[in-house]
């Protein structure tokens, strides 16, 4: 899947005019694309377009302009485009009373090597790539990969023809068990993204 370029990006005054109706298509695709597995976790399957939106987005809130102040957000925003073979998702930990949340942050300490898909009983481990892991506790937002490899890809355009075939998501935490099952229309989704299917035009 190919990573966000410079000329895909539009300057703040262009991007402004169509940010309306660019921005309500993009969160109709990330619905597709986000699914809760349990009541603490939300997920977010991570493409091309996803990630082109998120760096549209912080140069307009940050109003950045300088090249470098760009080339910066697309270095940063384009580690979580997947690569060939990979899943890319961002895992977040959402509880909203901050002192709850601080005290399940240090009990799932480690939750980010405790992730993995299970694709058609193969289980797959995400990999994290989050910067400045905490010690003693986990973040509120992960940053994770998936490589499950042209079998993976075969088995996600599989079962998104047919839904007897199970796509999971799992995490195996001793303070968190989670095993849940990706929704048909995510499995679309990421079987579209497998396939490496060009992003739809903005």
């Amino acid at each position: 899947m190919k990573k966000v370029a410079r000329g895909d990006l539009l300057d703040l005054g262009a991007y402004e005019q169509i940010r309306p109706h660019y921005r309500a298509r993009l969160i109709e695709e990330k619905k597709r694309r986000r699914f809760q597995p349990c009541p603490e976790l939300s997920v977010v399957f991570e493409n091309t377009e996803t990630v082109l939106f998120q760096v549209q987005e912080m140069l307009r809130t940050e109003r950045i302009i300088a090249e470098a102040g760009i080339a910066h957000e697309l270095e940063t925003y384009n580690e979580l485009v997947p690569g060939e073979g990979e899943l890319s998702l961002t895992m977040f930990v959402e509880i909203p009373e901050r002192a709850t949340r601080d005290r399940r942050l240090s009990g799932l300490a480690g939750l980010e090597h405790a992730v993995a898909l299970e694709l058609d009983g193969q289980v797959i481990p995400a990999r994290s790539e989050t910067r400045g892991v905490l010690e003693g506790a986990t973040t509120a937002v992960h940053y994770m990969k998936v490589p499950i490899g042209a079998a993976g890809v075969a088995t996600l355009a599989k079962a998104a023809r047919d839904p007897a075939v199970s796509v999971q998501f799992l995490v195996r935490h001793p303070a968190l068990s989670v095993r849940a099952p990706l929704p048909p229309e995510v499995i679309r989704s990421l079987a579209e993204d497998a396939a490496f299917a060009d992003p739809p035009p903005r």
